[in-house]
């Protein structure tokens, strides 16, 4: 978490402990806490403050985007669900769920680099078209997805669809309300921007309806009922406000940062390739394939080294299958299962890099001996 985030949090979770749902003095300042948060949000996201809806985090945003965007437009006939075959779980699994309860759920395709392909877009498009959702940065890959083409084709084949972008992986490194200025719904994530854990955002424009997952209580417009973690709305519109401010100096210092990482292992790993097209690539993404040496191991080995890494998404980092996303992008098994992500943020340093490329090509070679032996 960014050190200013934790610090706006720490107030609500020590000296005011009120629910912004009740009528005391109490409540009232908790409330007047949450609803400056979400005009912070809101100004910073392009949207009008009574369309942010606080979340539990991306994915119950992803899942109350989905599934409620769906379930309201049955009553009008529309049963179609289009997602880009490299959406996170949190996206293909709630079309998976949509599909087992009647709705035509098709997953588009990306070419090479881990772009959506526009024209198999268009193909499955139809007048019937529910929900479609594609994720403005791919949490593996890295790659930026071209969000205004896609509108434009799903405005001119399935007017009456609902737009849906998982922007939680874009928040550090693209100006969102640009890129989202045309979809009706937009999730994000607190703890990928300095933010803390367990908090989210999903932006509903007006007039866009959707059924709510959680019921019970009226917050949220409705949409998410539940006392609202003050404390993390709080934190989350800080860090917001900072990474909004910063973008540009962060993106700039990151980027030679990543720079520096790829060049240093391409000079030292013999064999690597890099993940994901580098024209369409956010600054803090290093997806590499190490052929000959298995991902499980190499993390093993880096962990030690203190050398935190991942294989595939957050999510699964830990499964022995190989990446959804690589293999839609056409990776071999064998090229999946030893790709790994190095990812960089506002926090990363120098010394960082050099530590990783101290460590990454000691492992590759000691991993690789081993295999020859």
């Amino acid at each position: 978490m960014r050190p200013e985030a934790v610090a706006a949090m720490l107030p609500f979770l020590s000296d005011h402990p009120g629910n912004p749902s009740g009528g005391h003095a109490v409540a009232r300042a908790a409330k007047t806490a949450l609803e400056e948060a979400r005009e912070e949000v809101a100004g910073i996201l392009g949207c009008a403050p009574g369309e942010v809806v606080f979340t539990g985090g991306g994915t119950e945003a992803d899942n109350l985007a989905v599934k409620g965007g769906a379930r309201a437009q049955r009553s009008a006939g529309r049963d179609g669900i289009v997602t880009s075959v490299i959406e996170h779980k949190g996206v293909l699994a709630a079309a998976a769920r949509l599909g087992t309860e009647g709705c035509r759920v098709a997953e588009v395709g990306v070419d090479r680099g881990g772009v959506i392909d526009l024209d198999q877009l268009d193909a499955v498009l139809d007048e019937r078209t529910a929900v479609v959702s594609v994720m403005l940065v791919n949490n593996e890959v890295g790659t930026i997805q071209p969000l205004p083409e896609v509108a434009a084709r799903v405005r001119a084949r399935a007017p009456r669809a609902l737009l849906h972008t998982d922007a939680v992986q874009a928040v550090p490194w693209l100006d969102v309300a640009e890129w989202v200025a045309d979809f009706d719904l937009v999730a994000i994530s607190g703890h990928k921007f300095g933010g803390p854990k367990g908090v989210g955002v999903l932006v509903v424009r007006d007039g866009v309806t959707i059924e709510p997952e959680i019921e019970g209580g009226g917050q949220e417009r409705g949409l998410r009922a539940g006392t609202v973690n003050v404390a993390g709305a709080v934190a989350l519109a800080t860090a917001l406000r900072i990474t909004h401010e910063r973008r540009t100096t962060e993106v700039e210092r990151v980027l030679v940062l990543r720079d520096r990482l790829v060049r240093g292992l391409a000079e030292t790993v013999p064999s690597v390739f890099f993940n994901g097209d580098p024209e369409h690539k956010v600054a803090g993404s290093c997806h590499v394939a190490i052929p000959g040496v298995e991902s499980e191991a190499l993390l093993l080995t880096l962990d030690a080294a203190g050398v935190y890494a991942a294989a595939g998404s957050s999510c699964s980092s830990g499964a022995s299958e190989p990446s959804h996303v690589l293999a839609a992008m056409g990776l071999s098994r064998a090229d999946a299962l030893a790709s790994v992500r190095l990812s960089l943020g506002y926090a990363s340093t120098n010394s960082d890099v050099a530590t990783a490329l101290d460590e990454i090509p000691r492992a590759v070679a000691r991993l690789r001996s081993a295999v020859a032996v």
